[in-house]
């Protein structure tokens, strides 16, 4: 591979590394609020409010069932309207984001509905208000559960990452596009795939690690 390729992957990674950052610092950041409302809000919980519980969901399912290649698309406008451009890892960034967001929140609440509801009565018994049901129960019984539903969602982001280089968004699919798929470059796409398939296996171990690191059990 020429030195020119080099660089090429170089800047690719650098561009992948940065729309991956903001979306899922915008998942960490929204999504464990979100699945945490999703699960306070739900029947039988000390927030209960079917309706409310019932149009969040609604929403979060609706966005999760748009394939990503569709909502990238779709939210083309929305992100010319934000940033002024369509292009680039940080226009990108914002379909990623929009993207992550509903599908950490649902991971988040999966973790919290695997807690043994008899610890959350047990703190409630005791006088605990919700607020701190959450912090003191909720979140530290689940957080092993959230990393490793952190993991699954970066994952999955750096295989949406690699669309986005089919609408200008950079990144490594964007050079497997150029170069490997217009040019013909075989050996190019065997190098994108290897890279994708290190970059999967190394966030699962950091993934795994720190899940087990978090683990109360």
């Amino acid at each position: 591979m020429s030195l020119e390729m080099v660089n090429e992957f170089w800047i690719a990674f650098i561009e992948t590394a940065l729309m991956m950052g903001i979306s899922v610092l915008f998942a960490a950041t929204l999504g464990v609020p979100l699945g945490i409302g999703l699960f306070v809000t739900s029947e039988g919980m000390f927030w209960q409010k079917r309706i409310l519980q019932s149009i969040a969901g609604t929403i979060i399912n609706i966005i999760r069932s748009i394939p990503y290649i569709i909502l990238l698309v779709i939210l083309l406008p929305l992100t010319k309207l934000i940033l002024g451009t369509t292009t680039g890892p940080i226009a990108a960034s914002v379909s990623l984001s929009v993207a992550a967001i509903p599908f950490y929140a649902r991971l988040v609440e999966t973790s919290l509905r695997e807690i043994d509801r008899g610890v959350i009565e047990a703190a409630e018994s005791c006088g605990a208000s919700p607020w701190l049901v959450i912090r003191q129960v909720l979140f530290p019984e689940a957080l092993s559960g959230m990393v490793s539903g952190l993991t699954v969602t970066v994952i999955s982001l750096l295989s949406y990452s690699a669309m986005a280089g089919i609408v200008g968004g950079g990144g490594i699919g964007d050079v497997a596009i150029r170069f490997g798929y217009y040019r013909y470059q075989n050996e190019v796409m065997i190098a994108t795939v290897i890279i994708l398939i290190l970059l999967v296996q190394l966030i699962q171990f950091v993934g795994d690690r720190a899940a087990h690191a978090v683990d109360k059990r």
